[in-house]
């Protein structure tokens, strides 16, 4: 029966041991949150006002904040107007308006779209993502559904 017993230092030591392991284990688990932060959802807006009616000349384009990221306003020679995502569909780069070669195109691996914003050469998989364009007043608005 001597033998079951515990001794105080046996006793201390295990209580000592598992506090400091219950403490490195905490401190383990809240530098792996600071470094891999949970996925937290983006709000980003439905409609933004992207252009005053007159700021864009035929032929021309303007890039503009759509939530986080860029959009693409475009004015197009006949005086309509159409709005795409401004981030290319290979590698996530800003595209933008050449009004040289009538066409949107992606500096970074030259990527080419036309003006329906459809990939026409270059490395992009897809055409850019459409947003729909209304003007209200003196004020472009565009929205997500294109």
């Amino acid at each position: 029966m001597e033998k079951d017993k515990v001794s105080r230092r046996q006793f201390l030591n295990a209580l000592l041991g598992t506090g400091l392991f219950a403490g490195l284990l905490g401190s383990v688990y809240a530098a792996v949150r600071y470094v891999i932060p949970p996925d937290v959802p983006e709000a980003s807006p439905s409609m933004v006002v992207a252009a005053r009616v007159g700021e864009l000349n035929p032929g021309t384009a303007k890039i503009f904040r759509f939530g986080a990221k860029p959009g693409l306003l475009l004015r197009l020679p006949d005086g309509s107007y159409r709005a795409f995502s401004a981030i290319c569909t290979h590698l996530d780069c800003t595209v933008q308006y050449r009004s040289d070669m009538a066409h949107i195109w992606c500096a970074c691996h030259d990527g080419h779209y036309d003006l329906n914003g459809v990939n026409i050469s270059g490395p992009p998989p897809r055409p850019l993502d459409k947003f729909g364009v209304i003007i209200k007043g003196e004020e472009i608005f565009v929205s997500r559904e294109g």
